[in-house]
């Protein structure tokens, strides 16, 4: 897969399987998140039952907030985690539950995205032979990466909007993710209400790769971090009487202050057409991820590639009518699109 063959990081490895895996079911999010949590005291061997409690802990508090966690009608597991939640059975029976019943599928799916399997994993199965997986080198080194930490922040975003994509039912409708300047937010809109879905942020910087869109430059996504990625209009918002919907996920961009507000920042110059180019390619990263990012940018920019092409085309000739000035920084490193 392109996205992590042109720059191939164990961090974008593991995007590939964030980002880009297929999403039947919730489980998958629930393991990256208990790989991220567990505690391990010196071997790279973690035995089902100790995995069994961050990942059902994980599940049982997204349950609270959005029942639809799997595709199919009927989950054994899933009900045990809401009998939990209900306080009808204790830790100790959700722990045996989720051991018999909760790996069943995911862990031999993790590493599968486009229906094979990646070429990095970040754990073996060791079920029947040590009642557990074992974690592998690649893992522990992700771990020392500088985007590890974003890498949480990504995982829960995207669970919110797969979330979100099932409980609109988007077999029947096509979604609409849109974007609150003010909050920084992504939401959608059921009935006229609006629900607030998850962090724009943390929603497009797995696609970017945890870089500035302009300039490469390393961003992050913890508040107060002194390289804390901005959320921008790659078309500005000085063009928005002439562009539209220019709050469109199809338009938001993370970017590095020094690219956004810096000295010699965009501002309300237009982006070049090399990073139109860029944008056309992180657009696509979209359609490819499926539910909800891919339905939405097939409603706000067109249902084939080259639709979508003559879409970002027009807007940007539109733009630099208005604007007049073109913009591109010097590149931080290699153009990782």
């Amino acid at each position: 897969m392109h996205f992590y063959r042109v720059e191939p990081t164990l961090e974008n490895y593991w995007r590939g399987i964030i980002l880009f895996g297929k999403n039947v079911a919730s489980y998958k999010f629930a393991l990256a998140h208990a790989l991220y949590d567990v505690q391990r005291d010196g071997s790279d061997l973690i035995r089902l039952e100790d995995l069994a409690v961050p990942f059902s802990e994980h599940l049982c508090r997204h349950l609270k907030e959005a029942p639809k966690q799997i595709t199919s009608q009927k989950s054994q597991f899933l009900a045990a985690c809401a009998q939990y939640n209900a306080g009808e059975i204790d830790r100790d029976a959700l722990t045996a539950m989720t051991v018999r019943l909760g790996f069943n599928n995911v862990i031999d799916a993790f590493h599968n995205v486009n229906q094979g399997e990646i070429d990095k994993r970040f754990f073996m199965d060791e079920r029947k032979t040590h009642k557990g997986i074992r974690l592998t080198d690649n893992f522990y080194r992700l771990g020392e990466r500088l985007q590890y930490q974003n890498l949480i922040h990504e995982t829960d975003a995207r669970w919110k909007l797969v979330e979100q994509g099932w409980a609109m039912g988007v077999s029947r409708n096509l979604i609409a993710v849109e974007y609150d300047p003010q909050e920084q937010m992504l939401f959608s809109t059921i009935n006229t209400r609006r629900t607030a879905v998850t962090s724009c942020r943390d929603s497009l910087n797995g696609y970017q790769k945890g870089r500035c869109f302009y300039c490469d430059a390393p961003i992050m996504l913890a508040s107060g971090d002194v390289d804390l990625a901005d959320v921008d209009h790659f078309i500005p918002w000085s063009a928005r009487e002439d562009i539209p919907n220019i709050n469109g996920v199809w338009n938001l961009v993370l970017a590095c202050k020094s690219c956004n507000r810096g000295e010699r920042g965009k501002f309300a110059r237009l982006p070049s057409q090399r990073l139109l180019k860029r944008l056309r390619d992180r657009n696509e990263y979209f359609i490819t991820s499926h539910l909800p990012l891919r339905e939405t940018l097939i409603r706000q920019t067109g249902k084939t590639t080259q639709a979508r092409d003559d879409f970002l085309g027009r807007n940007w000739n539109t733009a630099r009518l208005r604007l007049f000035h073109e913009w591109e920084p010097a590149a931080f490193g290699q153009d990782l699109f």
